[in-house]
């Protein structure tokens, strides 16, 4: 663990795209445009942590969405 890492005294909180991608952002900042807080805040392990747990799948939605349709249309052709 780095020096800068060890210091890092930032309250972050994770924050939600409409992909449902995942990341973090400090919490006494405004989210970036698109993102929206999933309502998980604490240190940068925490929540790198908590989207480690709920991340699993890492397809972005629409190719999730995608890829089920096209399942869906191959599953009527059979």
């Amino acid at each position: 663990m780095s020096r800068e890492e060890r210091e890092d005294k930032t309250v972050y909180k994770v924050v939600i795209n409409h992909e449902e991608q995942y990341s973090i952002w400090p919490a006494d900042r405004e989210n970036p445009l698109g993102w929206k807080d999933v309502g998980k805040t604490g240190s940068k392990e925490e929540c790198l942590a908590y989207i480690k747990e709920v991340w699993t799948d890492m397809r972005p939605l629409s190719l999730r969405k995608k890829m089920e349709e096209l399942e869906k249309q191959a599953g009527n052709e059979a």
